[in-house]
């Protein structure tokens, strides 16, 4: 039997596209495709799992994990800065921690401009403003790459295809099942086409201010995946310089030193964010170090086909179009020798990559992630797609190409059987995306309009179908696996509005609560806590609350807030919201006095930390407040009680009243001190009781009058009036005093600098983790002002970057000017 006729086309040099609207018109079409197909798919299934935020559509919490606990919280914050209603600015966020650095957290998780859309929403729906920001991403990934497609391969037929080949690209597995819950990742999907391109006009030495600026936005954007993806578009560059044959050597090295060029000036625009994102992980506290593991082959081979979900392994599900087509690629005699067996190649370099540790440490800029250890596995979908758009841009492949890439399918698929991931949705979908996609190409290759669009609807409908059940299958199966957090509702709005009607910022704080609905509460619902929870959380912020009691969990980086009126005292926290009982409504306590932010101590060295908690809120308060008693001994009466019991996991009880759950075990989590009201005196209604047993556990039994009376001393001694400002604290003092130590009541983060009436800034202090500023006698006034480590060197490599930039746009035009 003849082979199937195929639409060979000579390789030719890179060469600027028409620019004509006639000519833009299928480009446009196709990235509009790309783009429907994608919506479709990714909103038709979360309708089906019942996670879209939008009213009876939603029975399940899409709020998984991560996205609930942090992302939400962090674009309400943003939702406040761009309407003037945050306590803080771009630099300082006063709300989280009791005062942290947010210019990294801007970095790391909101400077994508579409994060801005947030500003577009009403603040209660802020679970909706986060899933269209989510959709809007992952359509413009597939444009992105429907762009590259046809900037690399302009194939006079089948234009459409790379629509649908771009929307495989947006849908693939990595997006749809991991980055949906991290949107701040799905920069990178959008990211490495862009970079592609950028790769792709070095070759022809074009635009060369459009290419940084490109590379800056995909930097600033989000600069982790940004990096993986900057390693993918090398790779793809060298590769195209390999195989095009009308390059000589020097025009390879210097397409590779202009693309190295415009690659260095956006990173160098970008270091602003950079390096202040950078020198913020080195103040934060570690995270968890896991070992490097390599996935078994077939759950790897396993992740390339429909309907499988897993956390630990690589989602390299595309659609079996773009599978079959990258398959076909090495079998299709149209296409050129050198370059169908260059992009084979890559594909299963950069697969491999993934399974040695060196490798993978490179990837992932040489740490071991926390979380899912594939955060690449992008980079890979994207070169399959590309190698796919290949191998139809020559023309639809014949019988020998498509057995040959049907054979790897089958290859694939047999692996994959061996594999516990493969559920009762993954064969049957596969089978009917081959029979719909070979259909599919069949019709293409008959080029009869009628035909074409029957070909459209077959290819496209088999990405819809398999990557939407993907999804649908994803979404139930995290739910089934991860924390959830509920989308706004009723508590949020009542402990909001409870915040809102305490709030005396900045003559004290309002903390909304130890019992959270987030990690990041004050975030979330308003006020000036000390929750927070960021891969950037400071070290000295941990080791402060973790002395004084703290609880945490996320190994250190959650920290949650300490509901207890010495460090209520200590951090000028003048109200909080507290909820009672298990389905208790909340309440606001209020405290009876509050000192200043700024309070004095005696001059001399600062104390240091002991182990004790109880005695290291003293320290800091500094008086004598609470006496420690065992659990079988109670508490006096009269006094209240607090459990300190850090390790334990289980119940807490006082006397018959109902059980407090405890979330214990290092290193994971720590258990606060639980606060459980006054002592009635000796007595069963008095004892505390652990379930499982703790002998480790220790009351702590606070005296409420000698409390009033540490907080009369420091009011009296404290600063008479208070002022903040976005990035800075002013504090106008008595006067009368014969020096000391002025403590403020935040953390000792990096970037605080002060000065005394006047004089030069230097460093700030730290007196116990706090921020500090010695004060000789009669000091009037004392400020302090916060700049990120990091962000006056960005600034200026920024502004070189800018002058070089600016330099390569003008240098053209001064040398024809001085010619004429």
């Amino acid at each position: 039997m003849p082979t199937m006729p195929t639409l060979a086309a000579a390789p030719a040099p890179p060469v600027a596209p028409a620019r004509t609207p006639a000519a833009r018109r299928p480009r446009t079409r196709a990235a509009a495709l790309s783009a429907l197909i994608t919506l479709i798919a990714v909103c038709g299934a979360d309708a089906v799992a019942g996670v879209i935020p939008l009213g009876p559509l939603q029975r399940h919490t899409r709020s998984i994990n991560d996205l609930g606990n942090q992302f939400i919280p962090f674009h309400a914050h943003l939702w406040d800065l761009l309407h003037g209603r945050a306590e803080g600015g771009l630099l300082l966020n006063w709300q989280s921690g009791y005062g942290t650095s947010f210019l990294p957290d801007l970095g790391t998780y909101l400077s994508s401009p579409f994060a801005l859309l947030v500003g577009v929403f009403p603040r209660d729906r802020i679970d909706l403003a986060v899933y269209v920001i989510t959709v809007l991403k992952t359509a413009a990934a597939a444009v992105a790459m429907t762009v590259l497609l046809l900037a690399l391969r302009p194939a006079v037929r089948h234009r459409w295809a790379a629509g649908v080949l771009g929307a495989s690209y947006a849908l693939c597995g990595w997006s749809v099942l991991e980055a949906t819950y991290n949107p701040m990742w799905l920069d990178g999907l959008i990211a490495f086409p862009l970079l592609c391109l950028v790769g792709h006009w070095a070759r022809g030495r074009r635009r060369p201010v459009l290419g940084p600026l490109v590379v800056a936005l995909a930097w600033t954007a989000n600069f982790y995946t940004a990096y993986m993806a900057t390693i993918g578009a090398g790779l793809v560059l060298l590769l195209l310089l390999y195989v095009d044959p009308a390059l000589d050597g020097r025009a390879r090295v210097r397409a590779v030193l202009v693309a190295g060029r415009s690659v260095a000036i956006g990173i160098g625009l970008s270091a602003p964010v950079l390096f202040t994102v950078y020198l913020g992980t080195q103040h934060a506290h570690p995270g968890w170090v896991r070992e490097f593991a390599p996935v078994s082959w077939p759950d790897y081979l396993a992740r390339t086909l429909p309907g499988t979900y897993s956390f630990s392994s690589p989602a390299v599900f595309l659609g079996t179009g773009a599978l079959l087509l990258a398959g076909a690629l090495a079998f299709h005699r149209a296409v050129p020798r050198r370059e169908r067996y260059a992009w084979s190649g890559l594909a299963l370099a950069v697969a491999l990559s993934f399974q040695w540790k060196p490798t993978h440490l490179a990837w992932h800029a040489f740490v071991t992630p926390n979380g899912s250890p594939y955060r690449q596995t992008f980079v890979l979908c994207g070169i399959l797609v590309i190698a796919a758009w290949i191998c139809l841009s020559y023309g639809v492949p014949g019988r020998r190409a498509l057995l040959g890439g049907g054979g790897v399918v089958a290859l694939i698929a047999a692996g994959a059987a061996f594999s516990e991931l493969i559920s009762a949705w993954t064969y049957p979908l596969l089978a009917l995306g081959v029979a719909a996609v070979v259909g599919g190409l069949l019709l293409a290759r008959r080029g009869r309009r009628g035909l074409t669009i029957a070909a459209l609807a077959l290819l496209a409908g088999a990405q819809i179908a398999q990557a939407g059940v993907t999804q649908a299958y994803g979404d139930r199966e995290r739910a089934a696996r991860m924390d959830g957090y509920p989308a706004w509702g009723s508590a949020h709005t009542e402990r909001a509005a409870l915040a809102s009607e305490a709030a005396d910022w900045p003559a004290s704080r309002t903390d909304p609560g130890q019992r959270q609905i987030t990690n990041n509460d004050p975030l979330l619902l308003g006020g000036e806590g000390g929750a927070y929870y960021s891969s950037l959380t400071p070290e000295v912020l941990n080791r402060t609350m973790t002395a004084l009691g703290g609880g945490w969990t996320s190994r250190g980086r959650a920290l949650q807030s300490l509901d207890n009126p010495v460090t209520d005292a200590i951090f000028a926290v003048g109200a909080r919201v507290r909820v009672e009982g298990k389905d208790g409504a909340p309440g606001l306590v209020r405290a009876a006095a509050t000192p200043p932010l700024v309070t004095l101590r005696a001059a001399g060295p600062p104390p240091a930390y002991g182990t004790n908690p109880f005695r290291n809120q003293e320290l800091l308060l500094g008086a004598r407040v609470y006496t420690t008693r065992t659990l079988a001994q109670g508490c006096p009466a009269g006094t209240d009680i607090f459990l300190w019991a850090p390790d334990h996991f289980g119940t807490a009880r006082l006397g018959g009243g109902p059980a407090v759950e405890m979330r214990g075990g290092a290193p994971s989590r720590r258990a606060p001190l639980i606060p459980f009201g006054t002592s009635a005196g000796p007595g069963r209604a008095s004892h505390v009781t652990l379930s499982p047993a703790d002998r480790a556990a220790e009351l702590g039994c606070l005296d409420r009058a000698a409390l009033a009376r540490a907080v009369d001393r420091l009011r009296a001694a404290g600063a008479a009036r208070v002022s903040v400002s976005d990035s800075s604290i002013r504090a106008e003092l008595r006067g009368d005093g014969a020096g000391g130590t002025a403590v403020f009541a935040m953390p000792r983060i990096a970037g605080w600098t002060c000065r005394v009436d006047g004089g030069g800034f230097a460093p700030a202090g730290d007196y116990l983790g706090l921020t500090s500023v010695s004060l000789p006698a009669g000091a009037q006034v004392v400020e302090c002002g916060f700049r990120p480590p990091g962000l006056r060197s960005g600034a200026a490599v920024s502004a070189l970057a800018a002058l070089t930039l600016l330099t390569l746009h003008l240098w053209p035009r001064l040398r024809r000017h001085r010619g004429r």
